[in-house]
């Protein structure tokens, strides 16, 4: 059984740059004739937080670093933001030490990601 750690991401202020690396699970290193290990991220919770009087999106993807293809498309695509408000998403979305959350909003840190989840190795 997995002995996953707690723990809690960012907050971080989004970028107008829809590419921004947002998440990566980090991977290990040293040792001797025991091979590299990895690590994962699972996010179960993700809030983001609008600081402005307008309202703002967001949008998010999983894969490659800097990378927003078509089809990779988590947690919120245009997702609109309230003015002065926040906007929660829950779910189990995994993230290897290859995989980037990366994405951004329409207006440069207006908003600011969280997310809570759990760090294991893979």
């Amino acid at each position: 059984m997995a002995q996953n750690k707690n723990v809690t991401f960012g907050p971080v202020a989004l970028s107008a740059t829809l590419t921004t690396n947002i998440l990566n699970p980090p991977t290990t290193t040293g040792g001797t004739n025991c091979g590299t290990p990895t690590t994962y991220v699972i996010i179960k919770h993700v809030r983001i937080v609008n600081k402005t009087a307008g309202a703002v999106t967001c949008s998010f993807w999983k894969g490659l670093t800097g990378a927003n293809t078509a089809g990779t498309e988590v947690i919120g695509q245009g997702l609109s933001v309230a003015a002065n408000s926040y906007v929660d998403w829950y779910g189990m979305l995994r993230l290897d030490s290859t995989d980037f959350l990366v994405g951004g909003a329409s207006a440069g840190t207006s908003l600011s990601f969280q997310a809570e989840g759990e760090i294991g190795l893979a």
